[in-house]
């Protein structure tokens, strides 16, 4: 900005500092009928005063000077009547003056020697023998602002201060006076930042009591009048549509000059112009020059906004590219000829991110200087790519009560198959359950954030309610959220071939007995998510449907459907506390609960579902105590999660119940409460609830502990 009408050319003439954007001057004119002074007229010779009496004339003091020689490097001549003058006599005034200047006595060794490093001196505090912790003096200090209030930069004044940093303590009185002008030109930088330029600060310091050593400071600012944009005027040429970007800037006449407001709204023109066909659009520094009058601004900003471009081809360069430009054409969400907009550029930058099969990769427009039949120019997008590591080692460790320990491992290249065709082997180790599996995944199998997945596993599981051994080839078609990408609309479908030996209690015999089960499935899930994180959500809500019709054959085959419905929400109350809340409900029609492979059947307990209970634990038993499973569950759950710095505490309570029948009746609701403990790190909060069961059964756990990743929903 440019202050005062006169400060254009003040800035040249004096060469006066500014602040971005803002030229200050101040003008001294003379006042009328004065001039240039005249030049001084030396005073004339006072005779009265006697002269002093001439001892040599000027021109035999000249005479006498020895003549010097042009030679600066000769040796000094010698002085005219000195040569071969004898040495002074013993005992002469002459003999005792040259004594006086005798040598000096030999520099001692020490002082010879070379200084030590700068770095091996130690800067200690001298240690006096018989005193420990000796208290250092100190001011100690108030702090009042005054003027500030009335324009509402109080709040970020303290935050900023740095008498308020000082915490009303300092070494001494200059430091104290250095916080206070520092704080003076806070102050008038803040009164500057919201359109107070004429604003004025002074600071004073002073005894309260006197000679007390405490100390109050006081900064009083002023700030003036409030400046306000006048005209607003953009030097560019024509865009498409016409005045884009004065829409875009959206500032107007009489707005206050705010800094925040105004560089706002030049970003904005910045963002925007590349969303609508101006990829090369360069915005530059503004000039706002300032009438003390008026106390207005008139505004003036350049923006290049270069041709008007439409997309291109995607060319590709790399020393170890990943994908060629077929593949690459796949993941891109526009069609070559629409107008360019940033923001599917920055589309396909995540959706190559993602992929994680990069070590760098960047997307860029790139002129052509080819015109489209529109007229707009045809802009290439060029990938530079260059490949990264494609192997990955990856674990997880868990604990909870009923389920014991549990650690799992994968080892997984992404890009055995290219493209994006990954190999992955996993391992499950743990109190209950073991296991191996061996998954092929093709990640934009044929479209844009499609999965293909085909899966061969073993698994042993050794539960209260089961003991199961199973096999299992899966095929799956897939549409996921990632961390890196959260969808809103997420899906599966596929088919799975199960055989399993499991142990169950049979009630025609009255006791326990092991069978094969074959089983066939058709699962599909569906998802919507509209929450903002996808493993720490603190606001939005989340759907979920899964519906599996399925076939067990075992002598006879019998169709039953799984079905399953889930919603949870999240919303905060405030800046550090987020209330979470989970339904659950789910049943399986179509098949006796006695016919149904205990594996299928639902259960509730556990770190996942209703804490306080061990895993699998509610719901009907056996008369052998153990649990049976059934056809239908509910569950509930709310938590207040308060979070403060990289830490949280989570009061919770859960409920939930299992039925033999196929209806989630929510009668006979058993309880959970606890608390939990979170550590949030950038990968997601690692989590360990405590909680234990509300009116417990003989037999239930009494403390159920559970430690994972994440967060419970």
């Amino acid at each position: 900005m440019r202050k005062g009408v006169k400060a254009v050319w003040l800035a040249a003439l004096a060469g006066t500092a500014f602040l971005p954007g803002i030229a200050h001057a101040q003008i001294s004119d003379p006042k009328p009928g004065q001039g240039a002074p005249p030049p001084a007229t030396p005073p004339a010779p006072d005779t009265s005063v006697p002269q002093d009496e001439v001892i040599v004339p000027d021109a035999e003091f000249e005479a006498s000077l020895p003549k010097l020689s042009d030679d600066i490097n000769a040796p000094l001549e010698p002085v005219k009547g000195l040569e071969g003058k004898p040495a002074p006599t013993p005992g002469t005034v002459t003999q005792q003056v040259e004594e006086s200047f005798a040598a000096p006595a030999p520099e001692a060794a020490e002082l010879a020697q070379p200084l030590a490093p700068l770095a091996d001196f130690k800067v200690e505090p001298v240690k006096i023998e018989g005193i420990e912790n000796e208290k250092k003096s100190q001011i100690h200090y108030t702090t009042v602002v005054e003027g500030l209030e009335k324009v509402g930069l109080n709040d970020r004044f303290d935050s900023l201060s740095a008498l308020e940093d000082g915490d009303g303590k300092a070494a001494n009185a200059a430091m104290v006076s250095a916080r206070a002008r520092e704080d003076e030109a806070l102050a008038i930088r803040l009164m500057n930042s919201i359109g107070y330029y004429d604003g004025t600060a002074v600071s004073s310091v002073e005894q309260t009591p006197k000679n007390s050593g405490n100390v109050k400071v006081t900064v009083t600012a002023t700030p003036g009048a409030l400046y306000r944009l006048g005209t607003i005027a953009v030097a560019t040429g024509p865009t498409v549509p016409v005045g884009l970007i004065d829409r875009e800037l959206n500032l107007n006449p009489g707005d206050p000059i705010q800094a925040d407001r105004i560089q706002g709204a030049e970003a904005n023109v910045a963002l925007r112009l590349p969303q609508q066909g101006y990829p090369f659009a360069k915005v530059g520094d503004r000039d706002i020059l300032l009438d003390e009058q008026t106390h207005l601004g008139d505004y003036t900003l350049p923006v290049e906004t270069g041709p008007r471009s439409s997309f291109g081809e995607i060319v590709t360069e790399g020393r170890r590219p990943v994908f060629d430009v077929e593949h690459i054409n796949l993941l891109r969400r526009y069609k070559p000829g629409q107008i360019y907009d940033a923001r599917a550029v920055d589309d396909l930058r995540a959706a190559l991110i993602a992929t994680s099969l990069f070590s760098t990769v960047s997307v860029e427009p790139e002129r052509t200087d080819q015109v489209a039949e529109d007229g707009t120019q045809v802009v290439n997008l060029r990938v530079r790519q260059n490949r990264g590591r494609p192997r990955t080692l990856a674990g997880e460790i868990g604990y909870s009560t009923g389920q014991g320990l549990r650690a799992e491992g994968s080892w997984t290249h992404r890009n055995l198959f290219p493209y994006e065709g990954a190999l992955i082997g996993s391992a499950v180790l743990g109190t209950q359950e073991q296991g191996l599996s061996a998954t092929f995944r093709r990640s934009n199998a044929g479209q844009r954030d499609r999965t293909f997945q085909a899966t061969a596993s073993v698994n042993h599981s050794d539960y209260d309610a089961y003991e199961s051994y199973t096999g299992t080839l899966a095929v799956r078609w897939s549409r996921n959220s990632t961390p890196i990408w959260q969808k809103h609309w997420t899906y599966f479908y596929g088919a799975e071939l199960v055989g399993s030996n499991e142990d169950r209690y049979n009630y025609n015999i009255g006791g326990r007995d092991r069978g094969t089960w074959l089983i066939a499935a058709l699962p599909t899930f569906v998802g919507y998510d509209t929450s903002d994180n996808l493993l720490n959500p603190t606001r939005g809500f989340r759907l979920k449907a899964n519906v599996s019709p399925e076939t067990s054959v075992r002598g006879s085959a019998r169709p039953y459907a799984r079905l399953m419905l889930e919603g949870t929400y999240y919303k905060p109350v405030t800046s550090n506390i987020v209330i979470a809340a989970r339904a659950r409900a789910g049943s399986i029609p179509g098949i006796a609960r006695d016919d149904l492979p205990p594996s299928r059947r639902y259960y509730a307990g556990g770190g996942g579902s209703v804490r306080g209970f061990g895993y699998q634990e509610l719901g009907p038993r056996s008369p052998d105590g153990k649990p049976v499973g059934g056809r239908a569950l509910n569950e509930f759950a709310l938590e207040a999660r308060y979070r403060f710095g990289n830490y949280g505490i989570v009061p919770f309570v859960d409920a939930g119940q299992v039925y033999e029948g196929i209806y989630p009746t929510a009668q006979n609701m058993r309880f959970g409460a606890g608390i939990g403990g979170r550590l949030y790190t950038n990968f997601g909060p690692l989590r360990i609830d405590v909680a234990t069961p509300i009116k417990r059964k003989p037999g239930e756990s009494k403390i159920a502990l559970y430690i994972s990743i994440g967060q419970a929903f």
